[in-house]
Formats: structure tokens, sequence, C-alpha cells
């Protein structure tokens, strides 16, 4: 990786708007390698030690966060009208230019993930590469097996479109209202049109899975934290195509 501005460097890491940042090289609140610089343009690599105050900063070229998407809010870094997931971000890393892989409706629970790597979010969100993405669901009616059949060959949505093949289960026989369902694609509101063109409605929906990235049982609805080192790595295994 190139050598970066230290100002600009700060600023993605969250630590204020790039004025601001300046300020506190000026005031000679930062250290680069245990030397205090009070140059801005001055270019710093990966691998420098910087020092913010008393915080050492554990940079990275790349971020990757993952969030247990609340009910209550939208999938965009921002909207007029709108509460939005970046709502539920610190401000600092509002500060950090995450933004969101892909969406989930609004009404939708779970899985999703944030990112300064745009190479990467086009990986999964690209339909060529076919990222599988996994979500539990609550249906208004008992599902079936010919229910079962239809996501396999694929369901014409209201608007004319057929859908890629899709896999549908039911976990527990006892309960043919609780289903599993994988898909390979992201058509606005899919599931929910999927099964309102069976004749049947979602009452609730949650992702679990993107890819071999599964969601913390125990984020709670709204929270997030960064993906560990090895999240990391399965992130950025390239998944391959399963017919």
């Amino acid at each position: 990786m190139a050598k970066e501005r230290l100002d600009k460097v700060l600023g993605n890491y969250g630590l204020g708007t790039r004025s601001d940042v300046k300020k506190e090289i000026y005031q000679g609140n930062v250290k680069v390698n245990g030397i205090v610089i009070k140059d801005p343009g001055f270019k710093i690599a990966l691998t420098d030690t910087v020092v913010f105050h008393d915080e050492t900063l554990f940079r990275k070229e790349f971020y990757y966060f993952m969030m247990n998407k609340a009910p209550d809010c939208i999938t965009a870094t921002e909207d007029p009208k709108e509460k939005t997931v970046m709502d539920y971000l610190s401000e600092r890393h509002r500060n950090m230019n995450l933004f969101p892989i892909g969406r989930l409706d609004k009404e939708t629970e779970g899985l999703l993930l944030f990112t300064t790597d745009g190479t990467l979010a086009h990986y999964y969100t690209s339909p060529k590469h076919f990222v599988e993405k996994e979500y539990y669901a609550e249906i208004s009616e008992a599902v079936t097996i010919e229910d079962i059949k239809q996501f396999e060959t694929g369901i014409v949505l209201d608007d004319g479109y057929k859908t890629l093949p899709a896999r549908l289960a039911v976990p527990d026989n006892s309960k043919p209202h609780i289903v599993t369902v994988w898909l390979r694609e992201g058509k606005y509101r899919q599931i929910r049109r999927m099964f309102q063109s069976l004749g049947k409605e979602v009452e609730y929906l949650k992702r679990v899975k993107m890819g071999n990235i599964e969601l913390d049982k125990t984020l709670v609805i709204g929270s997030y934290r960064e993906l560990t080192e090895d999240e990391e790595k399965v992130l950025k295994t390239k998944i391959p195509f399963i017919q």
C-alpha cells in the first residue's frame, strides 16, 4: 500500500474532519513512530505506529464490521426522511466512510456487513458471483412441498421477473410456517414477493448468513462490531459457485 498523508489517515480512522485533525496535528497531539509530527501532509505507511493523544491506532488498509440490523431503519448511508443503518454507528465509525454491503429491507432484521473496501463490496453484491444469503423466516401459512418445488424452479414475481432457483426448507415439520431460505440474488423485497406470489405473507424475516459469514448470535438488535481476523479471512475467501 502506498504511503498516505497523516491528516487523511486520521480522518479515515474517524477522528474528525480534515480540518479537525489538522488542528490536532498542529497542536502536537499526534506521534508517528514515537516522534511528534506537526505536518498534516507527512506521508506514513501502514506499518508506521501512529499515536493520537494517548491512543495507539491499530490501522488497516480496509475495515470490516457486522451489524444485527434493526427493523426500523433503511439500508442507506443517508436519507432526508428515514432513519438509516448509519444512525446506529458511533460518530467515529460514521466518520470512517464505512458503507453497507448490499441492503436489507426496512422491516428485515439480521446480518448486515459494513466496509471501506469497495472491491470486496462489489464482489458480494455483483449478480455474477452468486454469493448465497441465508434467511430465517416466519410465514403466515404452512409451507408445502409444492412451495419448495416452486422455489427450486424460480418464481415469477409481480413485475413478471422470474427469480433464479432458490432453496426453501422447513427445519421442523411440526412448525411448517417457520422456514429457511437461501438466495443467490437480491431483488427488491424478493423473499416477501416470492411468498406473495404463492399466496402467503412473510410475517418475520431475518438474514443469518452471507456467503460464509454468520451473524454473531450475541449481537443484540441494532448493535455491531468489527470482524475478527478469522472472519476477515473467511470474508475474503472467494465462494465457489454451487449449481
